[in-house]
């Protein structure tokens, strides 16, 4: 196979285009020009033999082969700020250890960037201070935290793993934690199966929906809520009882009852993903360090 190379300009305009969605914003963005932009594109097209982008008077979209080489070469592009900021690190602390600056992207559900996180970055902050946490919070369907750091978008990504939602191919990871789900109802009321059950979209597996199938006391959802935090304002409101994991339950409001579901209860398991090159930075061990040092996240009422 022939060697194709490929510069990080190149690797820049393939990211623009896909971000800005056609090559008139990707050239403003790049300080460059529309007809500059497609002129690169058509280049890198023709070494790499292929097409990238459907061309047409809404922009331009990644084709399959597209998006494959966009997240490449969003991962390529990382691990050349990443190389910058270790070489320039290392040896500069005490003792010849290295210092280590620079963004740390992190993509989480709603529940671990709010319970999970805030512990774990306080701490990374003490131990490197030079590094600089992001955390966008992302809605664990379909590709989920997972797809980010994939894609290139994320460095990290805190994800639902498992048995029903194992790491993807081409991603490392590792387990963190297993949190139970409990029953939540308004508080004192005498029959809280009695009532009708509140969702959200992200409250699902393959195993817990099994679970839920042969519990012919749960209704079908006829509540729907945009995500777990409206799930527990609508309980505690009346609206109905809900089936909630652990950290969904941090900070529950007085006006909730949990109510533990038994042995047999079903259980979510919640772990961190990485690609394979990004696994062995600085800043990304000492995350996965801290991420491991808050296991047990502490849960009243469960």
């Amino acid at each position: 196979m022939q060697s194709v190379d490929l510069a990080p300009q190149e690797l820049r305009t393939l990211v623009a285009v896909a971000d800005e969605g056609g090559f008139s914003a990707a050239g403003a963005r790049l300080g460059s020009t529309q007809s500059a932009v497609s002129h690169a594109v058509r280049g890198i097209e023709r070494k790499l033999g292929v097409v990238l982008f459907e061309r047409g008077r809404y922009g331009a979209r990644p084709t399959p082969a597209g998006a494959r080489a966009v997240a490449h070469a969003r991962r390529v592009l990382r691990m050349l700020e990443v190389m910058v900021a270790e070489t320039r690190g290392a040896g500069t602390g005490e003792a010849g250890t290295a210092v280590v600056g620079g963004p740390l992207r992190i993509a989480a559900f709603r529940s671990a960037a709010l319970y999970l996180l805030p512990p774990v970055l306080e701490r990374l902050a003490v131990s490197h201070p030079g590094i600089e946490p992001t955390v966008r919070v992302v809605r664990e369907i379909g590709p989920g935290t997972a797809g980010e750091v994939a894609e290139g978008r994320a460095d990290l990504g805190i994800a639902t793993v498992g048995t029903g939602s194992p790491v993807p191919p081409g991603l490392v990871g590792d387990v963190l934690l297993e949190e139970p789900y409990a029953l939540v109802h308004p508080a004192g009321h005498p029959a809280p199966r009695s009532l009708p059950l509140v969702d959200w979209a992200e409250n699902c597996s393959s195993y817990t929906r099994a679970w839920w199938a042969a519990q012919d006391w749960i209704p079908a959802a006829t509540v729907r809520a945009e995500d777990d935090g409206a799930v527990l304002s609508m309980v505690g409101s009346g609206f109905g009882m809900a089936i909630m994991p652990r950290l969904s339950l941090t900070g529950a409001p007085p006006s909730v009852e949990v109510t533990d579901l038994g042995a047999r209860r079903p259980t979510r398991t919640v772990g961190y993903v990485t690609t394979p090159e990004l696994a062995a930075t600085t800043a990304v061990r000492a995350l996965v360090r801290e991420l491991r040092a808050e296991r047990k996240p502490q849960v009243s009422a469960v």
